[in-house]
């Protein structure tokens, strides 16, 4: 496969999903759309703070996982395989523990604001 659709397929679509979630966040707690984590479901407080903060993080780590397999294509000698996966994984990642870190230093256990 063509090293640049390969990126496009995969890093290029994780940022076209975050730009969606960006634009249009979830309006209401659902099993279906947006953050959904057992804490960010407590109450509508912590959903919207949860998916504004998500929102905001995964649109940022899945540009620079964009950018960085771009990069890593144009000077690569080699067949990329799994090395965009990685920075898709990171991307995911780093936009879920930002975003478990946020609710569990602004809210307490029952949900409610800590500041």
């Amino acid at each position: 496969m063509e090293p640049y659709i390969y990126i496009l397929t995969t890093n290029g679509v994780l940022f076209l999903i975050s730009i969606i979630f960006w634009k249009f966040p979830p309006k209401k707690i659902n099993g279906l759309y947006g953050y959904r984590t057992p804490k960010a479901m407590q109450n509508e407080d912590i959903w919207h703070f949860a998916n504004s903060t998500f929102n905001v993080a995964f649109l940022k780590y899945s540009g620079i996982s964009l950018l960085a397999a771009l990069v890593l294509t144009s000077i690569s000698v080699e067949q990329l395989t799994w090395q965009p996966m990685v920075f898709v994984a990171l991307a995911i990642l780093v936009s879920l523990i930002k975003t478990e870190r946020a609710i569990n230093e602004n809210f307490d256990d029952e949900g409610k604001r800590i500041k």
